[in-house]
């Protein structure tokens, strides 16, 4: 169950990172300049979901011990 868990919140963090990309990408498109309120925001969107998706993969699986 943990790993589900995990797994679901690496794919919102990617998910919230595209985002945040595509937010930059359209204030950009529509004429916005670097200090637009939809880069700012873009950008923080992008960089909270690569964290939350970072943080959410952990030290990973212990191999098996034999």
């Amino acid at each position: 169950m943990e790993r589900v868990y995990r797994h679901s919140t690496r794919v919102l963090g990617l998910a919230i990172s595209l985002l945040g990309v595509a937010m930059v990408v359209t204030t950009l498109a529509r004429g916005g300049g670097p200090l637009a309120i939809g880069v700012l925001v873009g950008v923080a969107f992008a960089l909270l979901g690569l964290g939350r998706a970072y943080l959410a993969g952990g030290p990973g699986e212990a191999p098996p011990r034999r």
